[in-house]
């Protein structure tokens, strides 16, 4: 693959595309009952990361406590019409990648070991569909996606472009607009010529083919192509004839290569996980006044709130799939007993597991009462509580406001608590959690 410019280039995801059940509700969309054939991945995971300098290979370094391979295998596990992910890896890291499926509860997995090169690890993970001697044979499929597994932000739109072009015309992949003039050199280190950048793409990845044909090429290809080559695309023209259907991709193609990619990563998905809440309130007119006017303030910070819900009970699966950061308002000496509802709904759920949830629960205190001077229980109660849900990948935190009749002052309070309750929730600190701040 050609290596990617500008990588900084990118724009947040749609928030769908990092929620498992945001896909499945989108089923029924034009287009979709167009994929009536079984299609397949393919993810190289097998490099060691040496551009990244770090001892662990990239796809295994870790985003908001979960590796970077997960991020990119959800992507695709999503999708009710992706059948089995092949993910390639070295041999020494089979634990770790088994490990990681468990954990993060990835179903439609198959782990298969690498080779010495890009081109032979992605050739033993096409035979993991062919192999008869394996007992536990996967299912060939029409179509076969090829994919980076440091590349996070795919999206869905652009891979039912990938297969039904595939399926169509053999083999299909995506490209960008080059980002610099690519130049050739002397032997001497002058400059011999350039390309007239116009006329040029950089191959990108994912890129699909009908299984047969890549399968087929590759089983035709030299020693020097899987020992020095690195496109896929170009085995299927040389060895089947198959000329590929290129496909506009988006910015969010590039790939994770150096550290300054992984942070990067990093806030593309807690920009993307920030940019909904919920708002859950008890049944009292201050409270619900106060969901009104934070509901305006987050908007201003450019946090749309999905709804204001009047008891944590009333969330089901469908609000749980749509956001994962909601806010409790409770009146001062209310206990956290909304806050308990909510934990237990993502326990039962599972929701956590792939993304952190957080929860602000925010005190409204009516009266002059400090909450310094309430039971030191309370606090100790909210401090464990919060200890305990962060092993579930919840993070708590707390927020007092104290309720003035001041317009002016009040207005102040709100719009700070507005924006304590973005930092929290964009930041999602696990240093934080638990804390009582005061807006």
């Amino acid at each position: 693959m050609q290596e990617e410019s500008g990588s900084s280039s990118y724009r947040p995801l749609e928030p769908g595309c990092l929620f498992a059940g945001a896909a499945e509700r989108r089923d029924d969309r034009p287009g979709h009952t167009a994929v009536d054939f079984p299609v397949a991945v393919v993810l190289p995971a097998g490099g060691s990361g040496e551009r990244m300098g770090l001892p662990t290979p990239k796809q295994f370094c870790t985003i908001l406590d979960r590796p970077l391979i997960s991020y990119t295998i959800q992507a695709f596990e999503r999708l009710s019409w992706i059948g089995t992910i092949v993910v390639v890896i070295a041999k020494e890291n089979h634990d770790l990648m088994l490990n990681i499926v468990r954990k993060f509860n990835h179903t439609k997995v198959k782990v298969v070991h690498g080779g010495t090169t890009r081109h032979r690890s992605i050739f033993n993970g096409l035979q993991a569909f062919s192999n008869t001697s394996d007992d536990s044979l996967t299912p060939k499929p029409k179509v076969v996606i090829i994919h980076d597994a440091v590349r996070p932000f795919v999206e869905e739109d652009l891979l039912l472009k990938i297969t039904l072009a595939a399926k169509e015309q053999g083999a299909s992949g995506a490209i960008r607009p080059l980002v610099s003039t690519v130049i050739a050199t002397t032997s001497e280190g002058y400059l011999d010529h350039s390309l007239e950048r116009a006329k040029y793409r950089a191959s990108e990845m994912p890129q699909g083919f009908l299984y047969d044909f890549i399968f087929q090429a590759y089983q035709r290809c030299s020693e020097f192509d899987f020992e020095f080559g690195t496109e896929c695309l170009h085995l299927a023209l040389q060895y089947c004839g198959t000329n590929a259907k290129l496909i506009e991709g988006p910015p969010t193609l590039w790939k994770v290569t150096y550290k300054r990619d992984l942070a990067a990563a990093e806030a593309i998905i807690k920009e993307t996980l920030s940019m909904s809440a919920y708002i859950i309130t008890e049944d009292d007119a201050e409270a619900v006044k106060l969901a009104k006017t934070l509901q305006k303030n987050l908007a201003t910070l450019n946090m749309m709130v999905t709804d204001i819900i009047p008891c944590a009970k009333e969330i089901n699966s469908d609000s749980l799939s749509k956001t994962l950061n909601f806010i409790q308002i409770s009146e001062n000496g209310s206990n956290f007993s909304g806050v308990l509802e909510m934990v237990k709904s993502f326990e039962d759920t599972n929701h956590s597991r792939l993304y952190p949830v957080v929860i602000v629960w925010v005190q409204l205190n009516m009266t002059k009462q400090s909450f310094d001077t309430q039971k030191a229980d309370d606090l100790k109660s909210f401090m464990g509580l919060a200890s305990d849900v962060l092993q579930g990948n919840i993070l708590l935190y707390g927020i007092q406001i104290d309720h003035s009749k001041v317009p002016e002052q009040w207005e102040r309070s709100v719009e700070r608590l507005a924006q304590i309750t973005v930092a929290l929730i964009r930041d999602r600190n696990a240093a934080l959690t638990g804390q009582m701040l005061q807006a």
